[in-house]
């Protein structure tokens, strides 16, 4: 038996035969076995946060299976209370980390929920929109321009139909899809007749036949192939940068003081449980569980002020954007746009005019706008009189529209163009001037041109509308618009937001500089601008662009605070000069035309009502399309990046220091300094108040301004406060050895105490800008912080617990000595806090 040629090779009627569909769709309950069937249109199962999945993942970490080693090194010496002690602690950080993970995970899955991508298709003949994830083969979708093409499918119908497919075939510009038949051997590229999944429609529409969904299409095969990761945000690189500096250093001192032990002829057993425990005091094992809370929970309170975010690892570089581009449409503007009038090619109110954009507006199926809703909106009309033959649809770069019709008993089609002035204005030979036309000649234009900008000055949209009567045809394309009379002008006025310029002062403030990037008039982006307070003398237009080389390109955007008139290419243009010069570049849209900005820049926020493919390329979607809701999800990222960075000091500070000294005095004394047990228990003990480190309050002054992952800045602080660490660390074997003579038992139970003290103490001071006596931590942290240093002091004292980790009772002078010492402590860190923010900021 033959193959079955490929979909896009065979006849309609035999393709639509195969997968019992017609050309009005499947019925409902066909659509709904066949989900069942097939499986959801997902390229692969939509990720849960599985008990079980999670649970496993806290002991993929290469310090736990270190651990694990350590503990099947103590089974196979027999040291059986070492090995149920290490699998303990093993057993509860991971427990520990599970609960907040797990919890969070399920948070976030129900805010992506909220924001799910739909499509539009045919069900018993009629239009319904269905998740995408219920698309079966054999449904028949309907697309337009923004439209995210969610299957693989074949056109059946088409209409000046073009799709940005560059994510398959790298092509730069879109591709005309139509009806017909392509050769079996057709490369993607080359199979014009068929759509594919994860590409976008430009413009015009289409209706297309569902060939295959989900892993089943080109788009899931190439996936299936390819370990996908969203690029690396910088406070991702910077962290697996740090990461990285503590593994090193974690690896060179465990072997050197592996061997050394080994050397002194320490129990080889011995002196390796105490090279991985000090491996573990040392890394920062728990940095992954603290960013995925951080974040999740985060996500959480983004998503109470109405930002609800798609990607998680760029809350971050939401705190970080110092640069805000926007349209002003729905930002600066109400959004509520409204036919302000119709006007003659004199500036006089038309009936003419109105009706004929009536009917252009009333009629277009392609990208649903504002502008045709604000026209609709002016009352119902009459169209039984008219009958659509044809459309061309809107693009980007004609910047117009046009629907062919055909009134009953004419023999004559009239097509109807409306679109940006100038161009109109260039398929116009004629003007419509009374009952008669005349010639529209360069002096005529000029005063056309002249009337608008006057307009424009004030703050109206400007649009013209043209008409041209045709012999009647069966098809109508781009080149039939030409030697159209110009009708006249709609004027469309979409007032600023009263609070604009407040909420631009609040960015302002939080050192986030706005600029303007618009696809309209220069003159009507000015007017808004001034409106809004923001300078509106720097302005440059898309033929300015054009004329100007990426460097002079580079250098003029930082300068500049209006650019109007530009194209997509042009928006995406802008966005990468200004992350060339340094900035981090948030960028908001919600039109199809977005879609390259969107992608380009660190973080893309656009809005619940935006076309799909702006949706789905953003990082955040506003559920109010808002500055001020905006500005409050730009201080949670902030927020996020200062709870982060909390942990990030204290392991660089306290952790280091200790286990340096540890590492040091084990050379020196005749017994290890502290138990491999007793260095578990304590790193344990400390995790327990870090993970409340994600709930922590943050000072205002650190979201006051945008912040950057300095790695430079961590090594001067790991240097500056581990120093500190490890000189008090030395104060402490003094007092312990040469003063006090404690034995060893005493000494190891002492340090515990106040290694723990220290560790404690220093989160409180590194987790504030200001004295730690004037920043209250949240009631989470600070009543963890207290539980663990109480049980710090009554470990030696428990009668089941002190035996087994090898504690003893301590005098109380001891006891009152390590006090002053944890005491001293913050005060000499809390000191050179202040002065390591007068040198290297904080």
């Amino acid at each position: 038996m033959e193959p079955m040629p490929p979909a896009w090779s065979r006849a309609e009627p035999d393709l639509l035969a195969q997968l019992s569909s017609s050309a009005t769709g499947l019925s409902a309950a066909e659509a709904v076995r066949r989900l069942a069937r097939d499986g959801p249109n997902e390229l692969k199962p939509a990720p849960r946060t599985a008990v079980l999945h999670t649970l496993a993942a806290q002991f993929k970490s290469p310090l736990v299976l270190i651990l694990v080693f350590a503990a099947g090194v103590s089974v196979l010496t027999r040291d059986w209370l070492d090995a149920l002690i290490v699998l303990t602690i093993i057993a509860a950080s991971a427990l520990l980390s599970f609960t907040q993970e797990y919890r969070a995970g399920r948070a976030v899955e129900r805010l992506l929920a909220r924001i799910t991508l739909r499509a539009t298709v045919l069900r018993d003949g009629a239009r319904i929109s269905v998740p995408a994830r219920e698309i079966v083969r054999g449904d028949i979708l309907l697309l337009s321009a923004g439209s995210l093409i969610p299957a693989d499918g074949r056109v059946l119908a088409a209409s000046d139909f073009f799709v940005n497919q560059a994510v398959l075939t790298g092509e730069t510009f879109p591709v005309e899809k139509h009806p017909g038949i392509v050769t079996d051997g057709a490369t993607l590229a080359a199979r014009t007749n068929f759509v594919f999944t994860g590409t976008n429609v430009r413009s015009g529409t289409a209706q297309v036949l569902v060939t295959a969904t989900g892993s089943a299409t080109e788009y899931g095969r190439i996936a299936a192939s390819l370990a996908l990761r969203a690029p690396e945000t910088e406070f991702e690189r910077g962290i697996r940068h740090f990461g990285n500096l503590l593994t090193q250093v974690m690896t060179l001192l465990v072997l050197a003081i592996f061997a050394a032990n080994v050397a002194y002829q320490r129990p080889w057993n011995e002196s390796l449980l105490f090279a991985v425990a000090l491996a573990v005091g040392l890394a920062p094992e728990l940095l992954p569980a603290i960013i995925s809370i951080t974040l999740a929970r985060g996500a959480q309170r983004m998503a109470r002020a109405g930002v609800i975010v798609r990607r998680l690892a760029a809350i971050e570089n939401f705190g970080s954007m110092d640069v805000l581009a926007t349209d002003k449409t729905g930002t600066l503007t109400l959004g509520v746009i409204r036919l302000d009038g119709a006007l003659d090619a004199d500036g006089n109110p038309s009936e003419g005019v109105l009706e004929l954009a009536w009917l252009n507006a009333r009629l277009q199926t392609g990208l649903a706008n504002p502008l045709d809703e604000a026209i609709v909106a002016t009352g119902v009309r009459d169209v039984s009189r008219w009958t659509k033959t044809e459309e061309i649809p809107y693009d980007f770069v004609r910047k117009r529209m046009t629907v062919a019709v055909r009134a009953a008993q004419a023999a004559d089609d009239l097509l109807i163009t409306k679109g940006a002035l100038e161009p109109t204005l260039e398929i116009c030979s004629r003007l419509r001037r009374g009952g008669a036309t005349c010639a529209l000649d360069a002096a005529v234009r000029a005063e056309l041109i002249r009337r608008a900008e006057a307009w424009a000055d004030q703050g109206f949209r400007v649009l013209a509308v043209a008409s041209r009567e045709m012999p009647e045809r069966t098809a109508y394309t781009v080149a039939d618009e030409t030697d159209l009379v110009f009708e006249g002008f709609l004027l469309f006025f979409d007032p600023p937001k009263p609070d604009a310029a407040d909420a631009i002062e609040d960015l302002k403030r939080l050192g986030v500089e706005l600029k303007i990037i618009t696809g309209d008039s220069h003159r009507v982006a000015q007017h808004v601008a001034a409106a809004v307070d923001l300078p509106a003398d720097a302005v440059v237009t898309g033929a300015q662009m054009d004329r100007l080389h990426d460097e002079a390109l580079w250098q003029l955007a930082e300068r500049t605070t209006i650019f109007a008139e530009v194209d997509p290419n042009q928006k995406e243009r802008i966005i990468t000069a200004l992350r060339r010069t340094g900035h981090v570049v948030g960028y908001l849209g919600d039109g199809i035309n977005d879609a390259p900005a969107l992608h380009a820049a660190d973080v893309g926020v656009s809005v619940d009502t935006a076309v799909d493919v702006a949706k789905e390329t953003a990082d955040f979607v506003l559920l109010e399309h808002s500055l001020t809701v905006l500005r409050q999800g730009i201080e949670e990222g902030r927020s996020v990046f200062a709870n982060t960075l909390k942990y990030v000091y204290t392991t660089t500070s306290a952790n280091f220091g200790n286990m340096l000294s540890m590492a040091g005095l084990s050379l020196l004394l005749p017994f290890l300094p502290l138990l491999p047990k007793q260095i578990l228990l304590n790193n344990f003990l400390s995790d327990v108040p870090a993970m409340a480190i994600a709930g922590d309050r943050v000072d205002d002054k650190l979201v006051a301004r945008p912040r950057r992952w300095r790695v430079a800045h961590i090594r001067n602080f790991m240097l500056a406060f581990g120093l500190i660490s490890s000189l008090f660390d030395v104060l402490t074997f003094f007092v312990l050895l040469v003063v006090l003579r404690s034995a060893e038992e005493e000494f190891r139970t002492a340090w515990f105490v106040e290694s723990l003290l220290t560790e404690l103490a220093i989160l409180l001071v590194v987790r504030t800008h200001r004295p730690l006596i004037r920043s209250r931590p949240s009631r989470a942290l600070l009543g963890s912080t207290v539980g663990v240093a109480v049980l710090a002091f009554a470990l030696p004292y428990l009668p089941l617990l002190a035996p087994m980790f090898g504690f003893v009772a301590l005098p109380p002078l001891l006891l009152a000595t390590l006090i002053a010492i944890t005491l001293a402590y913050v005060v000499v860190n809390e000191t050179a806090k202040r002065a390591f923010q007068r040198q290297f900021g904080f």
